[in-house]
């Protein structure tokens, strides 16, 4: 029988959660740095987080290369650090052709992963009805997250019709939604209040706009009648840094969204803030070139990480980058959480 998703990890989901995208700690040999990786996740549960996912973009593709073997060895660890926080999601990025998701989906569910999210770049000349056969086989071994990439880091555009028909895939849990567009993030949200499927929850991945995301009603005539959907949480990279100020973030989004009064001026500036450091993190300016070496400069301010080093040695900070860094550090002094990561590292980085 497949796995079919439980009611408690659809409940979970459902109620909106701060899940980072879980950057690899590596030593200057740039091997797997195995106390600094566990004090990452460490750091993410401390911080309150809801999920983690791990073997994504912000992990490093890379570690799927058979000569590096780093897949497996990485959810491992993450497995045994969730194993101490039970109601903690892990999700599992899933990658390739459909062989290869296939092994990454059943291995994950092996290690104790409750979802898997599927990244389509693979498949870039696919047609949809190609794509929606490789995503109902991988939903029939685990769980699945859907995942709307932007074209600009690996991507394709899907239309209206693929998420109509994708989300009539039974085991589909979630959607990150991550087009940084907004009429492709509507053709998401109006496909799965169309499909009548208020059991798959929606999650946003559009740095550009995370905290409008979370505050913004979706509404659409469906059958005659109006129905509303929102975007309960995020899975992002960006949540990889500064965790602890997201997860009070996000839970006041929460609070505002479903109160269902006016969105205080204060969050609406915020959304401004956050997409401004946004940009500096992940290199916007640079077309995102330096996203991940951009967190690992955080976390190693932070004393979280040794450095930034990539698996791809030329994978680093863009020119003017750090100094990008610098400046909202310094604009924006309330959306950190250094005193927070200095009051706990120690114990932390503990074998």
């Amino acid at each position: 029988m497949p796995p079919v998703a439980s009611t408690p990890l659809r409940h979970r989901l459902l109620t909106g959660l701060v899940i980072p995208a879980c950057p690899l700690a590596l030593n200057s040999r740039r091997r797997l740095d195995e106390r600094r990786q566990r004090a990452l996740f460490r750091y993410y549960l401390a911080a309150g987080v809801g999920g983690l996912a791990v073997g994504v973009h912000t992990t490093q593709f890379a570690i799927r290369d058979p000569k590096i073997g780093l897949y497996q060895p990485v959810l491992e660890l993450a497995a045994s650090q969730l194993r101490t926080a039970p109601k903690t999601i892990g999700i599992a990025g899933l990658c390739g052709p459909t062989k290869q998701a296939a092994a990454e989906a059943t291995l994950a569910r092996q290690i104790g992963f409750q979802a898997g999210m599927l990244n389509l770049g693979a498949l870039a000349d696919a047609t949809d009805a190609e794509l929606l056969a490789h995503c109902r086989t991988i939903a029939k071994i685990i769980p699945t997250v859907g995942f709307y990439l932007q074209p600009a880091t690996g991507g394709r555009l899907l239309p209206y019709s693929f998420w109509r028909r994708f989300a009539e895939i039974e085991n589909i849990v979630a959607i990150k939604i991550a087009p940084f567009n907004r009429y492709q993030t509507q053709d998401v949200v109006r496909a799965v209040a169309e499909a009548g499927r208020d059991d798959i929850a929606l999650y946003t991945g559009n740095d550009d706009n995370i905290v409008l995301d979370l505050l913004t009603p979706f509404r659409f005539r469906v059958n005659g009648k109006w129905t509303e959907r929102r975007i309960v949480g995020g899975l992002l990279g960006h949540w990889a840094v500064w965790t602890r100020q997201a997860v009070a973030l996000h839970a006041e989004c929460r609070r505002v969204s479903k109160s269902a009064k006016s969105i205080p001026s204060h969050l609406i500036r915020r959304n401004v803030e956050v997409t401004d450091a946004n940009a500096a993190f992940f290199d916007a300016a640079n077309g995102y070139a330096g996203c991940i070496a951009g967190l690992h400069e955080v976390l190693r301010r932070q004393g979280l990480l040794e450095g930034i080093w990539c698996l791809d040695p030329k994978e680093t900070l863009s020119p003017g980058q750090r100094a990008e860094i610098d400046r909202v550090y310094q604009a924006y002094p309330h959306l950190n959480d250094d005193t927070f990561v200095a009051r706990h590292r120690d114990e932390w980085l503990r074998a």
